[in-house]
């Protein structure tokens, strides 16, 4: 059986319209999605040319009038999950955004990128979205193939996050439940806040996070995602 069928039923049998339906069942999808390959998502040819990479680090930090768009192959979704793969060319950012009552998995297939993400800190009294709102940094590095596959949860895990392509790369992502407005799970972007003045905080065990204020703002105009053409395995539904 194809990788990605065995994926895709996995997905069937553990996420819901309300999420993962246990963590026991999240873990099985995890492992089979951190075995998904290039190949199986018919990106062996990009990947192969990523291997063979000759641009440098320094490259992705040059000036630019804009950024290189990014691709989306859409290849499956459904009121409990979606599953896709954003192809990133070099120096492309995915800007700050979150994933409100979403559990999110990552599987970087090739490449390398930073990502940086943060969780909200939670304070007491009621929450205004038009105001700069507190947040622990949760990652904040550099990822290359191969890694292990990455979740995030609704409050924890790093549920607003942000990536910057190092080298082209490409990031098979599994969300449950997808993004709906109509049910309240519209993606909303961020930034960091004008008047924000980045400092330390002492977590309940003990450890410290750097925190920041975040506030809403719209997507980059040069934020450009186009549908490309899926030409991996197709599950079977």
């Amino acid at each position: 059986m194809p990788n990605v069928q065995r994926l895709y039923n996995a997905c069937i049998a553990s996420l819901t319209p309300n999420g993962p339906i246990s963590e026991e069942r999240l873990e099985k999808v995890r492992n089979l999605l951190g075995k998904i390959k290039p190949l199986d998502v018919g990106l062996e040819q990009e990947a192969q040319m990523v291997r063979n990479w000759k641009g440098t680090k320094s490259e992705t930090n040059m000036v630019r009038q804009s950024m290189p768009p990014i691709t989306y192959l859409h290849i499956h979704e459904c009121d409990s999950f979606s599953v896709g793969v954003f192809c990133m060319p070099p120096s492309s950012i995915i800007p700050l955004h979150n994933h409100p009552g979403m559990t999110v998995l990552s599987k970087l297939l090739y490449g390398m990128l930073h990502v940086k993400s943060y969780d909200w800190i939670s304070v007491p009294g009621p929450c205004d979205s038009s105001e700069a709102r507190l947040a622990k940094v949760v990652k904040d590095c550099d990822m290359m193939d191969p890694c292990d596959t990455t979740v995030l949860y609704p409050t924890s895990g790093g549920n607003i996050h942000s990536f910057k392509a190092i080298t082209p790369c490409a990031i098979l992502d599994i969300l449950s439940p997808p993004y709906n407005s109509t049910e309240g799970r519209h993606c909303t972007y961020f930034r960091r806040s004008s008047t924000d003045f980045p400092g330390t905080i002492e977590m309940q065990d003990g450890t410290a996070s750097e925190v920041t204020w975040l506030e809403e703002c719209g997507p980059p105009e040069d934020f450009i995602v186009r549908r490309g053409v899926y030409n991996g395995k197709v599950p079977k539904i």
